[in-house]
């Protein structure tokens, strides 16, 4: 089956064009072509671009902590941390004080000049997370609707990867949101803006192969939010569930959505799966887990069926939560449990 990111389908070689010319204009700006066809010379090939590389961010916090630590002779420290400066990681969005446009343009940008594939994720529904995490998101299902556009007029038809809103279909199902119909329409509203752009590979989030076992039901809510207009459904963000468990329920899932829908899977904390517990000193044990390890790489060339990429959407070493004693905030960097997760991975 097709991967949704190679360029062997038509649509997707004009999306990737940029990418492409993207590192052409990078090579030549300081006169260099790198082997390139050189500036008014025939080309040489008609091949499609290579399959897209995902954007490492320079200025992302293990970068910053990687500085830090060789300033103040932490060498090693540093060396270990680079597994995970060195990768692609995604940018999560939610409400903030900076205009959602703004971020986006940016970090764009940043990913355009590199000729990198950006991976962005929106975080911003009403309701979001149904209190778990305390109370976030847009105000109004209105205000919702207007930081969507505002996110897909930073894309101005630039190649991007959109993991939307995870969790928000399975605490649908679950029922734990006021509004459940309501909720699906925003999702299927915002799959249509972000595809609008004409440029964007959607990805609705479809939890994990632990959260919501009807598999019928919850392909039933991923049509109704869009799935038919997106480019498939992700699993694992921000979950430690291991790889072969969620290409079992990846599976199951797109068989009862016809057995052609491709999905993600976070894999940049899943090295040693999930903690086997509920529990861990008093406080969920899906928040900051003890002993977990960096997975997979992400990557497009995957050799799974059916999966598009794998990713690590979770940026590694970002808090889940204050859930014990000295744990920082959600989404607060914590430098120690990242280190903790790159000197276990790959053992």
């Amino acid at each position: 089956m097709p991967n949704r990111f190679l360029p062997d389908r038509t649509s997707r070689t004009v999306l990737l064009a940029g990418i492409a010319l993207a590192v052409f204009l990078a090579g030549c700006a300081d006169g260099s072509t790198d082997g390139r066809t050189p500036p008014g010379a025939a080309p040489t090939s008609s091949a499609a671009p290579p399959p897209p590389v995902f954007y490492v961010d320079p200025h992302s916090a293990a970068a910053e902590q990687v500085a830090r630590w060789e300033r103040t002779h932490r060498s090693g420290d540093a060396a270990m941390l680079r597994g995970i400066s060195a990768r692609p990681t995604a940018r999560w969005l939610v409400d903030g004080t900076a205009p959602v446009t703004d971020q986006v343009e940016d970090f764009l940008a940043g990913a355009a000049l590199a000729g990198q594939m950006p991976i962005l994720v929106t975080h911003n529904l009403p309701q979001r997370d149904c209190g778990r995490q305390g109370f976030g998101g847009a105000g109004t299902a209105g205000a919702y609707q207007t930081w969507i556009r505002e996110l897909a007029g930073g894309v101005r038809g630039r190649p991007v990867t959109v993991i939307l809103e995870p969790g928000a279909v399975p605490d649908a199902v679950d029922g734990c949101v006021a509004d459940v119909e309501g909720r699906l329409a925003l999702l299927r509203d915002a799959v249509t803006v972000l595809k609008s752009t004409g440029s964007a590979l959607v990805y609705l989030d479809a939890g994990h192969p632990g959260w919501v076992r009807d598999g019928a039901k919850l392909a039933a809510a991923l049509t109704r939010a869009g799935i038919a207009d997106a480019d498939g459904f992700a699993l694992n963000v921000a979950n430690f569930v291991g790889t072969p468990e969620n290409l079992r329920y990846g599976h199951r899932l797109s068989d009862a959505l016809g057995g052609t829908t491709t999905f993600v899977i976070d894999t940049s904390r899943n090295g040693n799966g999930p903690y086997p517990a509920p529990t861990v000193a008093g406080a969920p044990s899906w928040c900051n887990p003890p002993g977990r390890a960096l997975g997979a790489e992400p990557t497009t060339e995957t050799g799974l069926d059916r999966v598009d990429a794998l990713l690590w959407v979770k940026y590694p070493g970002e808090s889940d939560g204050s859930c014990r004693p000295g744990e920082p905030e959600t989404g607060v960097w914590w430098p120690e449990y990242a280190l903790g997760l790159a000197a276990r991975a790959g053992g």
